[in-house]
Formats: C-alpha cells, structure tokens, sequence
C-alpha cells in the first residue's frame, strides 16, 4: 500500500523521483503522525525507492506550522509550467481536514498489503 501525495492535481512523488513509491499511508497518515504541522520543523521521509524491498534512496519534505499556514519545504518537482517547485502552503484547517478525512479512510479499509491509497492534504 503506498500513498500518493498530490498539490494542485500534481503526484508530487512521481514528479519528484519516478524511481519512488509513498511510503504505507497508516504511517504517514495516522493521528499525531509525521505529516501532521508543528510551530518546530520536521523532516518526514515520504517516499522511498521501489524494488522487491524498499531502496536507500528516500524522498523527504519538511513540515512546519507557520501561523495558520502548513509549509511543505524541501521540495524539488516541476510544476504545472515546468518551473520546480520547491515550497507549497496549506490553509491550516483545510489541510487538518485533508489529512483526518484520509485517515478515517485507511480504517474502513481491510489492511490488504497489494492495494494503494490516496491522500491529498
């Protein structure tokens, strides 16, 4: 099971590095996890090479809370016209809400190792 983070439409993983999957959603995903915003900045692994097993190589972004503002950073992707795109920001609330309404997802769902979910903070 991977997570497929997206910003505007975009698959920020694959745009990132084709080479990576998202990490399993129940682990990025859970309530207090590391995609939830703290004032202090941190780093959260959200992706990693895919092989049989998971590679060396990892995709990371940093995530802080400034004010009502959550800022990915870290980020290296080309947007929608082609200039990288290296910080996104979310509406606080908005993306509380993303993140919970994924999560509650992940609990109807059977835990089923060869299937995906989403997630769209």
């Amino acid at each position: 099971m991977h997570t497929y983070l997206f910003v505007d439409g975009l698959d920020v993983v694959a745009r990132s590095d084709s080479r990576m999957a998202g990490l399993d959603p129940r682990r990025l995903l859970r309530p207090g996890g590391p995609l939830c915003p703290a004032d202090t900045p941190c780093e959260v692994v959200v992706a990693a090479e895919e092989r049989p097993e998971p590679g060396p190589g990892r995709l990371t972004i940093r995530v802080r809370l400034r004010g009502e503002t959550v800022v990915w950073s870290g980020l290296m992707y080309p947007g929608l016209d082609g200039r990288p795109v290296e910080e996104v920001r979310f509406r606080l609330e908005q993306y509380l809400g993303e993140v919970g309404r994924a999560s509650a997802a992940l609990k109807e769902q059977p835990r089923n190792r060869d299937s995906a979910s989403s997630a769209a903070p």
